[in-house]
């Protein structure tokens, strides 16, 4: 029976053979690494008359989709009998006692509502599925109530906690069955129950009013016999609203053995579905904010099934491939289940190991020492993200100090050797650079600078100083919860670009750049080179544009610090004047 009818989505093999793009973090170093490479090797090479300019495939296509019913479980992974611990004990009842005596249906479909402070779910008793699942304390991109479920690909697969047996087949006939619905006397609960022509099937959902964490049981049977399944969440998670939602959707599981994060995107889901049992911290799928993770009970059997569902996104409704997951394995499945922000402090009151979801990067050494201080920052004393950015940028900036202006020295006694440094370049001027000569030049370039103690990298270092905090800050600013949706005077979210047309931030960094370019010592008499390095605030600019006003407001701030720093050390160091050095004679061309 085709999976396609039943509601199911077939999952389409994974394009984890194509070629993934760079991230932004790996874009971004890169950048810089090429910023650092110009500024050292143009020391050497734009001092020359620049040499006339010379004049100067298409991505594998997916692979065909296989549908689901001509699918075959994998052969290491087979669905096996039914065990004894399939028919354990639920909620102190016995799974003989859950043996229908007679049909147990609804007359007509119904929706029932579970709403507290922080959550407002909506389930229907049509295969006892979640419709809707709204954080009340979070907003979407566009400033609406934050739906976590895709509610726009119901047509095409099922909503959340549709069963799906262990052998990969959708169970179409329970997930369309009109289950009876028994909401708790407190509306902090739920229980759905069917039973119709030999099969069976019971799920429940318990929550608390003042936590994101609840507690779901299910329970199936076909004609009195224990059937294993699982409970999936298809269809996509989180924020749709966002640009590349699909790419920020992760489904996850934590190896409590291997002590291990196993996560895969839609599209790299290995094989298409991706099936894994063992002994697991928590299973489920994530966005960049907020995570739906199921916590089985410690060394209890765990299914899980990774697959990815091709699906329309909410933006230009192109198809992505977005990340679905299926977990239990068991005929009886019981675990908690955690729908909420990843929030560092609520993470690890539920498992320590829930904050693995909180991705830091290469940086994140410094990267999680960082965003503690601002949070301890924020919410001791200023109350406000952006002000605590600026603030923690000083302190960053000045206790970099003593190590700045040794290189700032460093950069003062290089622009004080540039007479000498044009007699060098006059001296071999007119050269090929594939001359044999041109390697004596540079010697005697490196002689002068180890003669007078220079470093020629000097004006790479108060940059480079400010690369691993910028990454850094990038990170916290990506996934931090906290610094969702935080605002400083016309910014609306730290996060995110301005909204404005014309954004501010980055035209007062840009404008701070020239400054400090202007007020730091020259290293190099070439204009040139001077003119290449005046560009340098252009690039910075254009790359600073698209990203989050947090990040260029830190970059900012580090400018300003950095301008009053150069101010002071002027002042207190007055430049020497530059000894006159007679010009040499050329070297005639042979």
């Amino acid at each position: 029976m085709s999976e396609q009818n039943s509601g199911e989505l077939t999952p389409k093999p994974s394009l984890g053979g194509a070629k993934k793009d760079l991230s932004m973090e790996s874009r971004l170093l890169l950048a810089f690494g090429l910023m650092g490479v110009v500024l050292l090797v143009s020391q050497y090479i734009l001092p020359q008359p620049p040499e006339p300019p010379k004049k100067a495939a298409a991505k594998a296509a997916p692979a065909a989709a296989k549908p689901d019913d001509q699918q075959a479980p994998p052969a290491d992974k087979p669905a096996g009998p039914a065990t004894g611990k399939s028919a354990a004990k639920t909620d102190g009842k016995s799974a003989a006692a859950t043996k229908p005596a007679a049909s147990v249906t609804a007359a007509s479909e119904q929706d029932y509502v579970i709403e507290t402070a922080l959550y407002k779910i909506t389930f229907t008793n049509r295969g006892a599925l979640v419709k809707s699942w709204i954080l009340k304390k979070y907003k979407d991109s566009k400033g609406k109530p934050l739906e976590l479920v895709n509610t726009r690909a119901a047509g095409k697969a099922n909503f959340p906690f549709a069963i799906r047996y262990r052998d990969g087949q959708g169970a179409h006939e329970i997930n369309k069955a009109l289950f009876e619905a028994k909401p708790s006397p407190d509306n902090l609960g739920i229980d759905f129950e069917y039973a119709s022509g030999g099969a069976f099937a019971r799920k429940t959902f318990r929550f608390s009013g003042a936590s994101y964490l609840a507690r779901v049981t299910s329970e199936l049977r076909e004609n009195n016999a224990p059937r294993q399944h699982l409970l999936s969440w298809r269809g996509g998670f989180g924020d749709e609203t966002v640009i590349g939602a699909a790419a920020s959707q992760h489904a996850v599981l934590f190896d409590r053995d291997a002590q291990k994060l196993v996560s895969h995107i839609g599209k790299d889901v290995p094989g298409g579905v991706y099936i894994q049992r063992g002994n697991f911290t928590f299973a489920g799928l994530q966005d960049t904010y907020f995570a739906a993770v199921a916590l089985p009970a410690e060394n209890a059997p765990f299914e899980v099934h990774m697959v990815n569902d091709h699906l329309p996104n909410a933006i230009d409704e192109k198809e992505d491939y977005f990340a679905g997951v299926s977990v239990g394995g068991e005929a009886t499945n019981q675990f908690q289940l955690f729908v909420g922000p990843k929030d560092l402090d609520l993470m690890r009151a539920i498992s320590p190991r829930l904050d693995q979801l909180v991705d830091w990067g290469w940086f994140g050494v410094i990267a999680k020492p960082l965003f503690l201080a601002l949070s301890w920052l924020n919410n001791k004393y200023v109350h406000n993200y952006g002000w605590s950015i600026i603030i923690l940028t000083i302190i960053i900036n000045f206790l970099m100090l003593p190590l700045k202006f040794t290189s700032l020295k460093s950069m003062r006694a290089m622009s004080a050797l540039q007479p000498e440094m044009k007699k060098i370049n006059d001296k071999y001027s007119g050269m090929s650079m594939r001359d044999p000569r041109k390697q004596k030049q540079q010697e005697e370039v490196m002689d002068l600078y180890k003669k007078h103690g220079v470093n020629p990298a000097s004006g790479c270092v108060p940059m480079l100083l400010q690369i691993p905090f910028f990454f850094a800050y990038y990170k916290v600013l990506s996934v931090s919860i906290e610094m969702r949706g935080a605002h400083w005077l016309w910014v609306s979210d730290l996060s995110r670009p301005e909204d404005l047309a014309i954004r501010v931030l980055p035209l007062l960094m840009i404008a701070s750049q020239f400054v400090m370019q202007k007020m730091t010592p020259n290293t190099s008499g070439d204009p040139a080179q001077q003119k290449m390095l005046l560009m340098m605030p252009l690039f910075l600019g254009f790359m600073f544009y698209g990203q989050s006003s947090g990040l260029v407001l830190y970059w900012l701030t580090g400018n300003l610090v950095g301008i009053l720093q150069q101010w002071f050390f002027n002042r207190m160091a007055p430049a020497p004047a530059p000894a006159t050095v007679p010009a040499a004679k050329r070297n005639p061309k042979k």
